[in-house]
């Protein structure tokens, strides 16, 4: 074990946390004033609940000794039997920890809560609370668990493939973003989209929301080294650069296809760059990669929100067009730009001489992860729909679900 490493780890897990309550605000200035607290109060149960689910079943199915091939952990780690004192499965030789087993735990615990709260601003202003809690709970288990196995679980058949995730692209933003999709389909449209206006109540909230996940991202993805040394470093730098060229990407692109530049374009700019360079943080060089990632991410992502006009589906926050797009873009851009000089453990790709093998392996993990979370969430989905319902009553919609799901209102006064 090493001091140093636990202390980087054991803040890193602190930041990945905040970055839920950011979400919570990212998400909650871009709906209407009467949904607000609806939103906060579905991110902030994520914390709550999939806290528990984790530490009982979820992290033993992620990381537990490989009983399927590849496809699942055992187990052996229910209820955290075995981690004081013990090890976790798998990690050995090259991947042996130099952290506290726990520690490792928690800091996996905090992806597991920020992964499924993404998709709330996907079903916002609709969907019934006891609903969100079952869809959340059930989720956890039968979707992000499996798949955390395959990628980062040194016995998982992605990892065991060689497809490259430092810190997510694929188990949490692929995987939230096409579960959004997924949910929104059988979920159905929010009452009057797309003619009626939909305007955020409170950009500076989504601002707000903006900067705590740019600080908390530090900890997602340079705490992906697992200790304190250069690797760390490198991910940072990357982690920060790929933002601000996100930011660009979407500004510049909007301003050419409206002639403005706006603070939620900004804001969610630095979101999609964050993104994309999720998987790539730890494998590419610092410098041009994480910009060229991030800027290609801004662009793309900007053009992606307009895809659910084009098709009908009500994805009421983009969640679909920046973190399933977003985390597509960087998971292939790996492929181009991965480096083993950066990251031994890691690859090259096709731009540091490794040809197209990696892309492949990419492309590999990235329809894996979409097929399996689509058609998981989409039968989640389905099935309470069936029995308990997924939407609240038109007059719930029309009231807001402030009062009708939680019976408080976020303002006394209505912002103007």
């Amino acid at each position: 074990m090493d001091t140093g490493n636990t202390a980087w780890v054991l803040a890193s897990s602190a930041l990945v946390l905040f970055m839920t309550p950011g979400l919570a605000l990212f998400y909650g200035g871009m709906v209407r004033s009467k949904h607000v607290l609806g939103m906060l109060m579905q991110n902030f149960l994520a914390m709550g609940l999939i806290s528990v689910i984790w530490a009982m079943v979820g992290f033993s199915l992620a990381f537990g000794t490989d009983i399927g091939g590849g496809l699942l952990g055992g187990l052996d780690l229910v209820g955290l039997r075995g981690l004081f004192g013990g090890a976790v499965p798998a990690y050995e030789g090259d991947f042996a920890l130099s952290i506290p087993p726990l520690l490792f735990m928690v800091f996996q615990m905090m992806f597991a809560i920020i992964t499924p709260a993404l998709f709330t601003g996907a079903a916002a202003d609709r969907m019934k609370f006891s609903a969100y809690v079952w869809f959340l709970g059930l989720w956890s288990i039968l979707v992000y668990s499996p798949i955390a196995h395959w990628v980062f679980s040194p016995g998982g058949w992605l990892f065991q493939l060689g497809a490259l995730d430092f810190a997510g692209g694929t188990v949490v933003h692929i995987n939230a973003g096409v579960a959004a999709l997924a949910l929104v389909i059988v979920l159905g449209k929010r009452r009057g989209w797309p003619n009626e206006a939909m305007a955020p109540h409170s950009l500076p909230l989504t601002l707000l929301g903006t900067g705590i996940l740019w600080f908390g991202w530090f900890g997602f993805n340079a705490g992906s080294a697992l200790g304190a040394n250069e690797l760390a470093a490198v991910a940072f730098v990357n982690t920060h650069l790929a933002a601000a060229a996100g930011m660009l990407g979407w500004l510049v692109a909007e301003k050419v296809k409206t002639g403005h530049a706006t603070t939620l374009g900004g804001a969610s700019g630095a979101v999609a760059g964050l993104v994309a360079i999720t998987p790539c943080a730890g494998f590419v060089g610092p410098g041009l990669a994480p910009i060229a990632i991030g800027f290609i991410a801004g662009a793309v992502c900007l053009a992606a929100v307009q895809l659910k006009f084009k098709f009908g589906y009500d994805d009421s926050l983009d969640v679909v067009g920046v973190h399933l797009v977003g985390g597509i873009v960087g998971s292939l851009l790996l492929g181009l730009f991965a480096t083993t000089v950066v990251n031994s453990l890691g690859g090259d790709g096709l731009f540091s001489g490794g040809g197209v093998t990696l892309l492949i392996r990419q492309l590999v993990a990235v329809v894996a992860a979409l097929a399996y979370s689509f058609v998981m969430s989409f039968v989640i989905a389905k099935v309470l729909d069936k029995v308990i319902g997924l939407r609240v009553t038109d007059e719930q919609e029309l009231v807001g679900l402030d009062e009708s799901m939680h019976s408080e209102r976020a303002y006394q006064v209505e912002p103007v």
